[in-house]
């Protein structure tokens, strides 16, 4: 009872000042109390724009940033774009150097594979060409033989048969080698294979044929080291 008695007492104390308080009203026209509420509510105003407008700034100022982050990136997007295309551009080239120098090399070596095997082909073309004359002596010396006197006499024909097979034998390891004879009689004359050294008419045979062989003619794999001599028909319409 002596508690609820005290606080009784105390709010009817307390009763002035709460309706001293009550007089004061925040609205369109404020009642200050001792001019203190007054300028506090200014200073909250004042704040509040303040706030308002340091937004707006830092809203602006971000959005240019923004901007000039986008235009920087932009700016460096083309720069790339310019060295990629200077890169690929340059890549190109390049390869097409490349190709360019492997066509040239393998064609180098075709062509130094062709003359190297032209070389071990025609190695022996000086060589073989001296040898030419030892088949001439042979063929001379079988010449020199009579019919009637290799008929006659036993030696002789021993002789003639020795000469002869010599002659076989090394005209076999010429061809084996690649040296082949050229023996065109009755062939149609060519001039990159013979040497016409006299014409003679005969109507029995067409003209620019071989009717006689002079000197027999020599191949190295296939290429002519010694044209035959030969005697040509001639052209009984020229004059």
């Amino acid at each position: 009872m002596r508690q609820f008695s005290s606080l009784v007492l105390r709010s009817r104390a307390a009763a002035p000042t709460l309706r001293a308080f009550s007089s004061i009203r925040v609205g369109p026209a404020i009642t200050t109390y001792g001019g203190i509420l007054s300028t506090r509510v200014q200073g909250l105003r004042f704040y509040s724009e303040e706030a308002k407008k340091s937004d707006s700034d830092a809203a602006a100022s971000e959005k240019e940033s923004e901007g000039v982050s986008v235009n920087g990136e932009q700016k460096r997007i083309n720069e790339l774009e310019e060295i990629l295309a200077s890169k690929s551009k340059e890549v190109t080239e390049l390869k097409d150097r490349l190709l360019r120098s492997i066509a040239d090399f393998r064609n180098l070596q075709e062509v130094t594979k062709k003359d190297v095997q032209k070389a071990k082909d025609f190695a022996l073309q000086k060589f073989a060409r001296d040898l030419l004359e030892s088949v001439d002596n042979f063929g001379h010396a079988l010449n020199a033989f009579k019919p009637e006197s290799v008929e006659e006499s036993k030696e002789i024909a021993d002789l003639y048969d020795g000469v002869k097979m010599t002659r076989d034998v090394f005209e076999r390891t010429l061809k084996k080698h690649g040296i082949e004879k050229l023996e065109p009689l009755g062939e149609e004359f060519d001039p990159n294979k013979h040497e016409a050294t006299f014409e003679v008419p005969q109507a029995d045979k067409k003209p620019g044929t071989i009717c006689h062989v002079q000197q027999i003619g020599f191949t190295l794999n296939n290429r002519v080291i010694r044209p035959a001599k030969v005697g040509v028909v001639k052209d009984n319409d020229t004059a």
